[in-house]
Formats: C-alpha cells, sequence, structure tokens
C-alpha cells in the first residue's frame, strides 16, 4: 500500500526554484495531524541525509546545507507535506524523499517513493 506520495521534482538551472509535495492518500485527517514529517535526500554514490522535519504543532527543523533556501510546511486539511526549495545548488540534486514519523532528525518507519530533483549549474 502507498501511504506516501511524492510529486513536484524535475530539472531547474542553478538558482531556481522548486516546490515538493507529499501527500498522504490513506490517511484519515485525524491521523495524518497527530505525525511528525520529515523530507530527506540521497545523492549517487551516498548515504540518504536529512534535510528538514516538521512537527504536528509546526515546528520546523532544517540541515545547516538547507538553512534559509529551503522552507518545510504542511496543510493538514490537505494532508500534505510541502518542502519549497529555492536558490538551487548542483550539489542539491538527489532523489528526495518524504517520511512520517521523523523524531529530531531521525526517520520513521514510512517512506514515500521519492521524486528526482536535478540541477544544473
Amino acid at each position: 500500500q502507498v501511504q506516501l506520495v511524492e510529486s513536484g521534482g524535475g530539472l531547474v538551472q542553478a538558482g531556481g526554484s522548486l516546490r515538493l509535495s507529499c501527500l498522504s492518500p490513506r490517511s484519515i485527517l485525524s491521523s495524518f495531524v497527530q505525525y511528525d514529517m520529515g523530507w530527506y535526500r540521497q545523492a549517487p554514490g551516498k548515504y540518504r541525509e536529512f534535510v528538514a522535519a516538521i512537527t504536528r504543532n509546526g515546528n520546523t527543523n532544517y540541515a545547516d546545507s538547507v538553512k534559509d533556501r529551503f522552507t518545510i510546511s504542511r496543510n493538514n486539511g490537505k494532508k500534505t507535506v510541502y518542502l519549497q526549495m529555492n536558490s538551487l545548488k548542483p550539489e542539491d540534486t538527489a532523489v528526495y524523499y518524504c517520511n512520517r514519523g521523523v523524531i529530531g532528525q531521525r526517520a520513521g518507519d514510512v517512506w514515500g517513493q521519492g521524486t528526482q530533483v536535478t540541477v544544473q549549474g
């Protein structure tokens, strides 16, 4: 069963922007609002790394490499988490994954299928 569905990836020039979305189609609203959610990314040949997280109360947490460029948000009514990415750099190129059940920067057990982001320098 697909529990998280990411979208919004693509090819962009350095300095450009993208907005990723993560929909939780099978969650009922009362369940979705209880989860802290996060975004991670994995570049070729590298480990998956933390990018950003948002708690059920809307508190946010970012990796130093994306702070002041990326913004995580959530719309509980739409059961969706967003990642607004500005001032993109070639080193941001990776597959981006949504995650449910984040604790701090540690991932929970539920992952989406990932969406590719490619930044050309």
